[in-house]
């Protein structure tokens, strides 16, 4: 069985819902839950969970935290984690590093293109569709190879708010399971 660390720096909704999708799997488990923020919304989501909660200071305690992933964690699952992950953690765990972003890459990614910022970069564009992307983590934001996209219409224009409340569902319904066909594929790989 894989064990999963799971890299969350806000609510936690993601982190929650991975952790729950993935509770009696006989594939993987969440193992570890990592944040870079003491006030982060995950920190309550998981005190009463059988996962490690490690609350760390981003990057002085990133070597300390990536010792703890490379003995804890066969794959890292991003879900809000609002900083560059460092190039030694993308080199240690190459090709089992996966992400979500909130819109459709290549457009709308790179820094400073999260959460609210995001959602109001596309409907400021004009855009008639919007939704997510899983792409495997590299040593560039948003730049790693794509696994799947998925789409949500919206009306051009439409209010930032709209569109994160309809890419958050995405998000809850695609997410894990896209996380699992894509650790199927890396088990039948090896």
């Amino acid at each position: 069985m894989l064990r999963i660390a799971v890299l969350a720096s806000g609510s936690g909704s993601n982190a929650e819902s991975i952790y729950r999708y993935f509770e009696h799997s006989e594939l993987a488990q969440v193992e570890m839950i990592v944040t870079n923020n003491t006030k982060a919304g995950v920190i309550q989501r998981f005190l009463d969970k059988k996962a490690v909660l490690r609350t760390f200071n981003y990057p002085e305690e990133s070597g300390a935290v990536l010792k703890e992933l490379i003995a804890g964690a066969d794959i890292v699952v991003l879900a809000g984690f609002l900083k560059m992950v460092p190039p030694s953690w993308t080199r240690a765990f190459n090709g089992r590093m996966l992400n979500i972003h909130p819109a459709i890459l290549p457009k709308f990614g790179g820094k400073g293109m999260y959460g609210k910022h995001v959602h109001k970069a596309v409907s400021e564009s004009a855009e008639s569709e919007t939704g997510i992307t899983i792409h495997l983590v590299n040593e560039q934001y948003d730049k790693g190879a794509i696994i799947s996209q998925f789409f949500v219409d919206i009306e051009p224009g439409e209010s930032p708010e709209l569109i994160e409340k309809k890419v958050r569902a995405l998000e809850q319904q695609y997410y894990a399971p896209t996380i699992e066909r894509w650790i199927e594929n890396l088990i039948l790989s090896q």
